[in-house]
Parts: C-alpha cells; sequence; structure tokens
C-alpha cells in the first residue's frame, strides 16, 4: 500500500505483428485497442483545485503500465500459441480464438486468465509470467505516483486484471506502494465496464463521484463513469507504446502524465 513521505509464425515484415493484433482485435472486440480512433483534439487538461477533486482513480494497464506488454500475450502469442496446440494456422487460429472469447466481451470473465485456460487450453498466467520481461510502467508514471503520494489527494486504483496478474506487476514494478486504496474489480463481481460497479467501487471506498479524477484508457470504461457521474475523466493518448495515438471527442486524451501535474500544480504545492 502507499507509503507517505516529506507503483506461431515468424515473419521478417515490420507490419507483421500490427497485422495480426489489428485483425486480432477488430475480431474479438478488445476494448482498449480498439478504442475509437479520431483526429487528436486540442484542449489541454483544465487546472483543477482542491475544490474540484479530493481523490485520484488510476486504472493500471494501459494507463500507468505500457499495453505493450498485454498485447503481445493475447493479441499475438495466446494466437500462436492456440495454433501450435491445434495444429492450425495462425489466421485459423485468430478466428477460432475470437469466436471463443466474443461471449465473454465487456464481463469479468473477460479478465479471467483460468476461464481462457479452460476455454482455450492455453495457460495465459504461464504465458505472463514468460512475458513479464516486457510488463514496464508508462513514461513518467513512477514519478507521477510519488508526486500523489505525496500530496493530501486520496490515491487509487482501479483495475480490472486479475488479482493474481495484478500482483505479478506490483511485484515487477512496485506500483502498489502508492496506493491508499486499491479497488480489483473481480472483487466486486462486476468489469468497470459494468454500471454497477461504479456505485459499489464508490460506495465501499467512500468516494465521492463529483470530486474525483478517473484517468483509464477504455474508453467504455471512461463512458460508463461518466454516466454514473465521475465529475472529470481522461483517456490516455497512447496506451501501448507500440500502438497508435488515440482520441475522443467527448473527453480529453492525455500526451502525458506531464498535463496532469500541470493541472493538479496548485493542489500539490499546497497538499
Amino acid at each position: 500500500m502507499r507509503v507517505n513521505s516529506a507503483h506461431g509464425r515468424v515473419s521478417n515484415d515490420p507490419n507483421y505483428a500490427t497485422s495480426i493484433r489489428v485483425a486480432y482485435i477488430s475480431a474479438v472486440g478488445r476494448a482498449r485497442i480498439s478504442a475509437k480512433c479520431v483526429k487528436n483534439n486540442e484542449q489541454s487538461v483544465a487546472a483543477l483545485t482542491a475544490n474540484d477533486i479530493d481523490t485520484v482513480i488510476l486504472d493500471m494497464d494501459g494507463t500507468l503500465l505500457d499495453l505493450h506488454f498485454d498485447q503481445e500475450v493475447w493479441n499475438r502469442m495466446l494466437p500462436e500459441r492456440f495454433a501450435l496446440a491445434s495444429g492450425c494456422t495462425v489466421d485459423t487460429a485468430m478466428t477460432e480464438v475470437a469466436q471463443r472469447m466474443r461471449s465473454a466481451n465487456r464481463t469479468l470473465a473477460w479478465y479471467r486468465l483460468d476461464h481462457w485456460h479452460e476455454v482455450l487450453g492455453i495457460d495465459l498466467a504461464a504465458l505472463e509470467v514468460e512475458f513479464s520481461h516486457l510488463v514496464q510502467p508508462r513514461p513518467g508514471a513512477i514519478e507521477f505516483l510519488k508526486i500523489l503520494a505525496e500530496s493530501a489527494l486520496r490515491v487509487v486504483l482501479a483495475t480490472n486484471a486479475e488479482p493474481g496478474s495484478m500482483q505479478r506487476k506490483f511485484d515487477l514494478t512496485g506500483i502498489d506502494r502508492y496506493f491508499d486504496e486499491i479497488g480489483n474489480s473481480h472483487h466486486y463481481g462486476t468489469c468497470k465496464e459494468d454500471p454497477a460497479f461504479w456505485p459499489a467501487f464508490t460506495n465501499k471506498l467512500a468516494i465521492d463521484p463529483s470530486t474525483a479524477l478517473l484517468i483509464d484508457d477504455d474508453h467504455a470504461v471512461l463512458q460508463t463513469a461518466i454516466k454514473f457521474g465521475i465529475a472529470n475523466v481522461y483517456g490516455v493518448r497512447r496506451p501501448s507504446s507500440s500502438g497508435p495515438e488515440l482520441a475522443s471527442t467527448d473527453f480529453h486524451c492525455i500526451n502525458s502524465f506531464d498535463e496532469l501535474l500541470n493541472a493538479l500544480s496548485s493542489i500539490l504545492t499546497t497538499g
């Protein structure tokens, strides 16, 4: 918890991995990378004061941590390992995996590694361990967390990551030390995209949505949070170091944590 002081087929074509990701994501509907891509908006993060927020809610994968790891595991290695185990081509594997996964989209089962081990016969937990060297904080994330931890703001994690996967990432990055509270959707029985998550989450942690700031790379999560009443929400321009830039007409997507630090400067200097 927070410590206060005075977180199959090989090709030489460089576009090949991207083509796998795009095709697979399109088929499955995996929301983090399929979030709406539009022309980057030019608005910046407005200055926030202590009257505006008292709690910062942060997502983990794609917000604090580089989503490149998840892309590699789920969008490249999973279909390749399924193809190897099934004796089929990667393209066939991508289609089959997508069909099996589709029914779980936007449900908690989507994030359960043991569920997909049973459905697909691939040990996703072992796959995550194998590629754990790819788990990295996004640029500026650790410094951002350190500054928040020294402020008067309450810092809360809200993640859909399976608890075992979450803990592995904690062990690798140490980001858990910067949070006052850790909220995992598996403990609430519903994912963050579900409207039922936000009242349960905010009630249990005594969070006032009118004075909360949420940063998350998943646009569906942000839309659900807005409808619930979270007053300040921001997306992430580039969740993955190997993925595209994202934007929205509904909320600003930050380019860097410096944007948030500037917006919070009046609070941080008096915290």
